[in-house]
């Protein structure tokens, strides 16, 4: 077999050329399904951009939440630290203003 963009010989089972490294197979991120050109999988259908995008923005919004949790107890916990000091003041103020905030009110 010979590589599509520069046309040196390859092997069948090699996944990329050792001249370019073009790929030479893909494996399908929903059924592991392996072809030789990208873009769409011949067996199931699935839009390869279209799959890792959806999967990509899943972990980014659970990313974000687990981001968000730990800075509302951090900043809780600096509250609870500065007590002594502040009378407690910044502390109300986050209960009171931060559980309006998140329930939309």
């Amino acid at each position: 077999m010979n590589c599509p963009k520069c046309g040196t010989e390859v092997r069948e089972i090699n996944r990329f050329c050792r001249r370019c490294h073009t790929t030479l197979r893909y494996t399908c991120p929903a059924c592991k399904h392996e072809q030789r050109q990208g873009g769409t999988c011949e067996k199931c259908g699935v839009d390869f951009l279209k799959y890792l995008t959806a999967i990509v923005a899943a972990k980014q919004a659970e990313s974000d939440a687990i981001r968000e949790r730990i800075e509302r107890r951090s900043t809780f916990m600096k509250n609870m630290l500065y007590l002594p000091l502040t009378l407690g003041i910044p502390l109300l103020r986050n209960l009171l203003i931060g559980s309006r905030g998140r329930d939309g009110r």
